[in-house]
Parts: structure tokens; sequence; C-alpha cells
């Protein structure tokens, strides 16, 4: 049986209207604010936590409450209820989500480290987490194809969280391409963390350094480094990691009340720290860190025998933390 030309045009239409929507650069954004509210459809209640416009409609960025994990849609397709970030506090308390927030709240004291800085509890496994802080470096590509080596008999695609600031990616567009081109084989399944636009860093005390030094716009740090992601075909995840490391409990509660989690690491590689089970691992793979990359070329090669078998794994930064809030 052949479909006629009128259906095949529709179906056309509609597949590419998803791929429009859901994988779409949007080079043209306008009114991007944060925006709290319940966002149901059929038997899916999710949270809106930014709204924005862009070739005359009107999106959501959508967290799965439950999941972490997060989408771009029209708001059209959703029934919207506005609320108050306390409110998304009270209403979805006993959610992954809200939990995760409250554990990062809880470290909010520390001026290092503030934040999530252990994903799994007793799991056989690590957290790769890998900051892109601005450089003129090209990126050190030979962390990613060596996860994708030792771990494609295992997992396929191999999860990783990349913390990227705005202006490694206004000079590294080639890296960009390449990392998402990785993705689109499947090869490397790339949560995508909020690390600031500006990243700035100064030579005063750490007090007043990077998010912390005067003068600090935390909207263009958050709100313009998610646009640029956008931009980019990137969707923005709920994680938040402060440039440095560095933060005061003033700035973590400002970051959680964008809806965003703070993510630290038990295992910064070039510091000489050590991953153990669950740790959520940090090095650098803008060319600046060559030491922790070393350090972690090395650790996979220490546990190549362990992966084979599956008793050393490469965890989501969402599964583990949907696993120790579930």
């Amino acid at each position: 049986m052949t479909l006629s030309k009128s259906l095949l045009l529709i179906i056309f239409s509609i597949c590419f209207f998803s791929i429009k929507v859901f994988a779409q650069n949007f080079d043209d954004i306008k009114r991007y604010k944060v925006n709290f509210a319940t966002a149901a459809r059929d038997n899916e209640k999710l949270i809106a936590i930014r709204s924005f416009s862009a070739n005359n409609q009107k999106y959501l960025l959508l967290v799965n409450p439950e999941t972490l994990d997060t989408k771009i849609d029209l708001a059209s397709n959703y029934t919207a209820s506005s609320l108050q970030f306390q409110n998304v506090l009270a209403i979805f308390k006993n959610t992954v989500y809200i939990k995760s927030i409250e554990a990062a709240a809880a470290k909010d004291l520390q001026l290092q480290n503030a934040g999530i800085d252990h994903a799994i509890p007793n799991e056989k496994g690590i957290t790769l987490t890998i900051d892109l802080c601005p450089s003129h470096k090209a990126l050190d590509r030979i962390i990613f194809q060596s996860v994708f080596d030792e771990f494609k008999k295992t997992e396929q695609p191999a999860p990783l969280a990349i913390s990227v600031s705005g202006k490694w990616m206004l000079k590294h567009l080639d890296d960009l391409n390449w990392l998402k081109s990785l993705v689109e084989k499947k090869e490397l399944n790339i949560t995508w963390v909020n690390h600031t636009y500006n990243h700035e860093v100064n030579k005063l005390p750490l007090a007043e350094n990077f998010l912390l030094a005067p003068g600090t716009n935390l909207d263009v740090e958050v709100l313009e480094n998610e646009k640029l992601m956008l931009k980019n075909g990137l969707t923005p995840s709920v994680f938040f990691r402060f440039p440095g490391l560095i933060s005061d409990k003033t700035i973590v509660e400002k970051i959680e009340a964008y809806g965003l989690i703070p993510i630290g690491s038990d295992a910064w590689l070039a510091k000489g720290q050590q991953p153990n089970a669950g740790s959520i691992v940090l090095i650098h793979g803008n060319g600046n860190e060559e030491i922790g990359v070393k350090d972690f070329i090395q650790l996979l090669k220490t546990r190549q025998a362990d992966v084979k078998s599956k008793q050393w794994l490469l965890f989501d930064l969402r599964e583990g933390l949907e696993k120790e809030f579930e």
C-alpha cells in the first residue's frame, strides 16, 4: 500500500517540526527569564523554570522533578500554573529535584566546594564531570575519546557531565560541534552544566574572587550562559558548577533560587584527590590542566579489568541523585 503525496507531506511536516522544536539552535531569543510553573500534559507533570520567545513562539525549559531530565518545548503544549520558588519547594518537597536542592543547601556555608560532591554512595564507579572554563587552548579531545574507547563495550553512550562557560563556547565552536557530534553518534551522553558566562577570576582573596567578586551580575552569568547554550543547540540541565568551586551562603541561595542544583567534587584529580565509590570526579578539559588529564587517563588504565567486568562504571549525574533520593 502506498501513501498519498499529501499524507507523506503531512508526516514530513510533523517530523520536521518536532526536530525543529527539540534540536534547533535558538538564534532569536527574547524575554528569557526565570519563570516557575507547573506544566501538565496528559499524565505528565513537569516544572517550568524558564520561559522565552523565539520565532514568534513561546517556549519553556522544563524539568522532570523525579528524573531531573530537562527539555525545551512549546508552552502551548502544556497547561501551566505560575508559582513562586517557595511554592515549588513546598509542592514538590518529596521529589528528587527538591531533595537535591536541599542537600546542596546543607553545605552552603563552605567557601570551597559547596553543593553536592558525592552522587552515588556504595556504587562501583564514578560520576565524571569535565569543566570547560575560558581558555585559548584547544579542547583535550583525548579525554572524551578515551572514555568512549574504554566504555564502548559496557556503556554506550557513556554518560558524563560537561560544565561549560560562555566565553569557552564563543572561542571554541569547532570543539563544541565535535562534542555534539559524539552525542549524535551515541558515543557519549552529555549532561550540560551551567558554568557561568564570564567565569571571571582575579588576584583577590577567594572571598572576593570568581562569583564573589564585587560587581558580579548573576543574571548575566546564569541566564546569558543558558541563552548561549540554547543558541548552540544545548539543552541546559538543572545543574550548576561554581567557577573555582568558590561560593558563600548568599550566592548558593541565589543560585538555587534560579532553580539550579550546585554540584561540587570530592575528587579534583589535579589536586591529588583520589576518587572513591560514587565520587563526583572533576577534571578540566580546556587545555589548562595537563596533570588532571594525565591522572584521569592513568585512572582508566588501572581500572581496565574492572570496566570490562562491569565492576567500575560511569554514572549519569541525574541517575546518581535519583538513586540517592528516591
